[in-house]
């Protein structure tokens, strides 16, 4: 038969109509470029077949949520995937100021605060100028997106640097000063760079990449290839692998490129390439002379997500470390050989001006509304006090008005060490840890003694936090409950579940791709 061949603009249109809804001449280019339908046609004019494009939506998208249900449940609650939003939607503007393991989109804040009509919203009473809680505020999600809607809003985390993360995205800043200060730091990068021979030896290392790559990972063919199973992936990568890294340490070679640190004692040690950690430490020198102290923390933060990226690890490893990568090597997120990071420069430029430009969209959309970020254990902080040393105004308000609720994601039993996720900026910046204070740790592990400690230390949370809520609190905990142990923290806390609200988990960056669904449990005191 035939193909009907289709031109973006045509293919963009038919699908739209398929799946009702909007979908780009973008979003059918990152379909072509990652191998997921052919590209048909040539002399730069891109062709699609129609039924092929077809194919694969009712293979990923239309059933997408009947193979979810079948593996999770019937009680999945579809609305709540926000499967119809963009990567750049759920990352908007401050919420990608810095990387953060663990958090929740904005939307789902949204959902539970902002004024729906639906009916489950009838029930609720948050609106403007009602005062919220978030006890694990990690990097302020609920805290950005309760300004946005107009709420006044409090947040509480044991680990000093993510209260910094949440500050950084939440203060007002003098964009102007912020650009001369960022143009000031990219010059002495430059400097730093001109002194060694790392720029020559990078230039040299990608025009050998570039020959390499697209001679035996040509894109979109080797995409498409590795998508219908014409080869083992793994096996291909791994030896052109070992044929590459030839060239690579011919290179390192003459360049005379110093890869390994003499020091193995700290992260930063065992972490960076010898040449991103000299420029790092000199760096971070002259971030330590900027006397504005708003100034200094927001430029911590984009030098912390910078080498954050410069990390020596493949970029599948991101996440989740595994062990240095000090050489070339197959990629199996880019589907190419990359390399490791010699110099920080690129990346703080990018983070800089991407800081500059998030910050500045936040502020077309905050609200005027009282907020505040207390590094402390929420276990036993005195809210009203801590707020009232900073912000008089603000604590009578919580004493008078007290908080109307909480939304929150409570730490998921033995699944992150949230100090340890930022390692290379506690070691940097020489901020305390307090990794013995953090409620259902990795490091603790899932057993049967570390649910219990994690039961009595949410318990703890919740019973404190009720001191400065309202009578009629309303309280949202989003949890992986797979140890069903939220009845027992509902019932060690004095509350009740009135309901809960089980979501799939879309787009995780993990390699684990298996279906993951997650609760949003409903709280109420109980009578």
């Amino acid at each position: 038969m035939k193909k009907k061949l289709l031109n973006l603009k045509e293919a963009s249109d038919f699908a739209s109509k398929l799946l009702n809804r909007d979908i780009s001449q973008s979003n059918i280019s990152y379909l072509l470029q990652y191998g997921k339908i052919t590209k048909y046609g040539d002399n730069g004019k891109t062709q699609i077949d129609c039924e092929d494009l077809k194919k694969y939506y009712k293979s990923f998208h239309g059933e997408r949520e009947n193979n979810w249900k079948k593996k999770l449940g019937d009680d999945l609650n579809w609305n709540l995937s926000f499967d119809y939003l963009r990567e750049k939607d759920t990352t908007k503007h401050v919420h990608r100021l810095h990387p953060y393991k663990g958090k929740y989109i904005p939307q789902l804040v949204e959902y539970f605060l902002d004024d729906h009509t639906d009916e489950f919203k009838k029930k609720l009473l948050f609106k403007k100028d009602d005062i919220i809680l978030d006890p694990f505020s990690g990097s302020g999600t609920t805290i950005i997106q309760a300004n946005e809607l107009g709420m006044h809003a409090i947040g509480i985390d044991i680990s000093e640097f993510n209260c910094n993360i949440t500050k950084s995205k939440m203060q007002k800043y003098d964009l102007n000063q912020l650009e001369v200060e960022i143009n000031k730091l990219k010059k002495i990068i430059a400097n730093i760079e001109s002194e060694t021979n790392i720029k020559d030896f990078e230039i040299d290392l990608l025009e050998n990449l570039s020959v390499f790559n697209k001679r035996y990972f040509p894109t979109p063919d080797f995409r498409r290839d590795i998508f219908t199973g014409k080869f083992d992936e793994k096996k291909f990568g791994l030896l052109k692998e070992k044929m590459f890294n030839k060239q690579y340490e011919q290179l390192v070679r003459k360049y005379k490129i110093k890869l390994k640190q003499k020091k193995k004692k700290s992260f930063l040690d065992f972490w960076y390439i010898k040449n991103t950690r000299e420029e790092i430490d000199k760096i971070f020198e002259h971030v330590k002379k900027i006397e504005n102290n708003q100034l200094q923390m927001i430029i911590m933060i984009i030098l912390s997500r910078a080498i954050r990226s410069c990390r020596a690890t493949t970029h599948s490893d991101l996440a989740t470390l595994k062990e240095p990568q000090l050489s070339t090597y197959y990629c199996f997120k880019h589907k190419k050989i990359c390399k490791p990071i010699f110099s920080i420069k690129s990346w703080f430029t990018r983070y800089a001006n991407d800081t500059l430009k998030r910050l500045k969209e936040f502020d077309s959309l905050r609200s005027d509304k009282k907020w505040d970020a207390i590094a402390g254990d929420s276990r036993i902080v005195d809210i009203q006090k801590e707020i009232a040393k900073k912000d008089s105004v603000f604590g009578e308000l919580i004493r008078k008005k007290k908080i109307k609720g909480i939304f929150s994601s409570p730490p998921y039993v033995g699944q992150i060490d949230y100090h340890e996720q930022h390692a290379y900026a506690y070691d940097l910046f020489q901020m305390k840890r307090k990794d013995e204070l953090e409620i259902g740790p990795l490091y603790k592990g899932k057993g049967k003694k570390a649910q219990e400690s994690y039961i009595k230390g949410i318990s703890k949370v919740l019973l404190n936090a009720k001191k400065y809520l309202v009578k009629d609190y309303d309280v949202f905990l989003v949890a992986n409950d797979k140890f069903n142990l939220y009845p027992l923290i509902a019932e060690s806390a004095n509350m009740k579940i009135v309901n809960q609200y089980k979501r799939p988990v879309l787009n995780r960056t993990e390699r684990d791709k298996n279906p993951y669904s997650e609760i949003i449990f409903h709280l109420k005191e109980k009578v």
